[in-house]
């Protein structure tokens, strides 16, 4: 009785804690202008099925899709055995699904090859697990190991990884010492192998053993949770709905500026002008300046990034060596809005000016606006399809036009273009002269 008190108490702080924490991503995302992505269901189903569930995208790159497809199968395969363990805490009694189907041979032969494949698939989560130990400390990737992702970044895939090697070791302890005090009754495939380690233990201590490893992989499991808004693997959730969201056009597209397309059409027909009916009309923006001028859409985009560097490792301007980050840039979106959100939070709900932006401020710089070639390379290369340029478009349109922030080349184009309806300094009349 003790235990299941116990139980019931530690699952409800971790529900808890659970709730405030996605709550508060999801109150993140909605700090995010409106956007329109529901259009084409079928299409939008289709994108998540193959690139979330299917992991199609990952597959550009093998040896790591193989290494993270391991992590991901056991990661939902694992989840089967928690749910034995959730019914055990509750009602306080032991496998309490295997003694329910012990006399049908059928369904206990079922029940003993769901364990030995949960404990199969745990052995390829260990290989992936510590491969991915060794690709960031030992063969230090390239990508993994960049700028932005010094101090906090790297600690935090390094906790999931380390996280994740001690839910194995409960795992495997916990089965192989129920083995071992049952003289090997269950027939699990791993924890069968493991069992000699438990030789000359006493029934005692190797039922302490069982409880720590059931002990320990539900509280692991649970912190994990508990942990996930404010780790980058909320990718594991957001994932769905981030490609289920994402936007059909073609990759080349660039969508005009509502406020733009608005003005040319009145000067084109005046007449169309609505009546003033505000004195003091609310300005218009152009572009993005902060995380509210962003949509909802590229606010999840931020809460999805993997921090995988696919982006970046692919990035022309990165390669060359630019400052430009599409990793960065979305890391730096995500800490921003972070930054917005607990200012939102300490005011009881109410935004106040902080004096600060996501343009410089010690976000992004207008350096790194600038270098960005809107190749779509980034975009193509993300396993989530996060959009990194469309993020960087807003925050460039607002500086040219909000702040008149732009480069000489730049400016010279513009007028260019104003004049002579091209990037180059000839007249319309003239332009059949280009090869005299």
């Amino acid at each position: 009785m003790v235990q299941v008190v116990f139980f019931i108490i530690l699952c409800t702080l971790a529900g808890y804690f659970c709730f405030k924490g996605y709550r508060r991503v999801v109150k993140n995302i909605q700090l995010g202008r409106d956007e329109n992505l529901t259009d084409h269901p079928a299409q939008r189903l289709r994108n998540m099925t193959l690139v979330a569930l299917g992991q199609k995208k990952m597959f550009k790159n093998v040896t790591p899709a193989v290494l993270h497809l391991f992590l991901y199968v056991g990661f939902v395969i694992t989840q089967i055995e928690l749910i034995e363990i959730f019914i055990d805490g509750l009602t306080g009694h032991h496998r309490i699904i295997y003694h329910a189907v012990e006399h049908i041979n059928v369904l206990r032969s079922f029940y003993v090859f769901v364990i030995s494949f949960i404990e199969a698939i745990s052995i390829l989560v260990f290989v992936g697990t510590v491969c991915f130990l060794a690709r960031r400390w030992v063969l230090r990737v390239p990508r993994l190991n960049m700028p932005e992702l010094r101090g906090w970044p790297i600690k935090d895939a390094t906790i999931i990884l380390l996280a994740e090697i001690f839910l194995l070791m409960c795992i495997f302890s916990m089965n192989t010492a129920d083995m071992a005090m049952h003289h090997g009754e269950y027939g699990f495939l791993v924890s069968g192998w493991l069992m000699p380690l438990f030789n000359g233990w006493s029934y005692t201590h190797t039922h302490v053993i069982e409880r720590l490893g059931w002990w320990g992989h539900l509280s692991c499991v649970l912190g994990f949770l508990v942990y996930l808004p404010y780790s980058k693997h909320l990718h594991i959730l957001l994932a769905f709905p981030n490609t289920y969201y994402s936007r059909l056009q073609p990759k080349g597209y660039i969508a005009n500026m509502p406020e733009i397309t608005k003005e040319i059409k009145l000067m084109m027909n005046p007449e169309a002008a609505p009546a003033a009916t505000d004195a003091n009309p609310a300005p218009i923006k152009f572009g993005a300046k902060d995380v509210a001028d962003l949509s909802w859409k590229n606010l999840m985009d931020a809460y999805s990034c993997t921090e995988c560097g696919r982006c970046t490792a692919a990035c022309p301007a990165n390669i060359t060596g630019k400052k430009l980050s599409p990793r960065k840039i979305m890391m730096d979106t995500r800490d921003r809005l972070e930054e917005v959100g607990r200012s939102i939070e300490a005011n009881n709900g109410e935004w106040k000016e902080d004096g600060k932006s996501l343009i410089e401020h010690g976000y992004i710089s207008v350096e790194e606006l600038r270098a960005c070639t809107t190749c779509n390379a980034c975009v193509e290369e993300c396993p989530v399809m996060i959009s990194p340029l469309d993020i960087i478009i807003q925050l460039r349109r607002n500086l040219v036009m909000e702040e008149s922030n732009a480069p000489a080349e730049w400016t010279g184009m513009f007028t260019n273009m104003e004049n002579n309806g091209a990037p180059w300094q000839f007249s319309q009349q003239d332009r059949l002269k280009w090869n005299d």
